[in-house]
């Protein structure tokens, strides 16, 4: 058996680093292009205005107008990409445990509030997907925990 020489110069392989970084540049600068940036519209500031006198209503903390814009856009962002999925909820019912890590975590009753915040986002930024949430949240088990 024999080992083959190397048959390309330096030169050679220059041109191929070259023309290798020249193609990531074109690709890196037509992938920030296309890249969905969140605008700031119209709809977005109306919604997150909203959504803001909802969670005042509710007695709830509110995030900035900037951070809800730039979260939820005018259509909800990923809470709205389908807040039905499985993995949806099960991110959900994750905040619905006591609190211990590994083998000791056991679902708890939880304020009602916990889901109320959700609820409202999807009530403003994607009212047709509500009725099908508002069906898997009635089936939880919430309580007035906080005695409002």
């Amino acid at each position: 058996m024999t080992t083959g020489s190397e048959a390309s110069t330096r030169r050679d392989r220059m041109i191929i680093y070259g023309l290798v970084t020249f193609i990531i540049v074109i690709l890196t600068v037509i992938a920030l292009l296309l890249f969905p940036y969140v605008s700031s519209n119209r709809e977005a500031e109306a919604k997150a205005d909203q959504l803001i006198a909802a969670l005042d209503q509710a007695g709830a903390r509110t995030p900035s107008h900037d951070q809800i814009v730039g979260v939820l856009g005018d259509d909800g962002g990923a809470i709205c990409a389908n807040p039905n999925a499985p993995l949806a909820r099960a991110t959900l019912l994750t905040q619905m445990v006591n609190g211990a890590g590994g083998p000791g975590t056991r679902p708890v009753v939880v304020d009602d509030r916990v889901v109320q915040g959700e609820q409202l986002i999807i009530e403003i930024y994607c009212p047709e997907k509500l009725p099908e949430f508002q069906k898997f949240v009635d089936g939880l088990a919430t309580s007035d925990v906080a005695g409002e």
